[in-house]
């Protein structure tokens, strides 16, 4: 598959249209940007975004079943699940509660 070269822009420029309260996946993100296949892509992504200005909510990113994938690339075990806490996320054993309440799919709420 071939990722643009902006692809890493385009996903924080996505991650920041995540509203407060909701999260999204790597996939769901990957598949409104086209690479339908491209969800590790996003996770690299994210990896690199704790450095970017503007701000990007990278904690908003979960995997396709809720679970904190991600976690271990917050600056601590528990950074991700505060951050979420604080965003109004039920969050327990490592796992976003109501998450289908909560998901927040691109391709429904965006257009390119």
């Amino acid at each position: 598959m071939a990722i643009r070269s902006d692809f890493f822009k385009d996903v924080y420029d996505v991650v920041r249209l995540i509203p407060y309260g909701r999260v999204s996946s790597y996939g769901a993100i990957a598949a409104y940007l086209g690479a339908k296949t491209g969800a590790r892509m996003v996770g690299y992504a994210m990896n690199a975004a704790h450095a970017e200005v503007p701000y990007v909510p990278a904690h908003r990113v979960v995997n396709r079943n809720g679970m904190l994938s991600g976690k271990r690339h917050f600056g601590s075990e528990n950074e991700m699940q505060l951050l979420l806490e604080q965003d109004g996320i039920l969050v327990a054993d490592d796992q976003v509660q109501n998450f289908n309440k909560v998901f927040w799919d691109p391709s429904l709420h965006l257009t390119l």
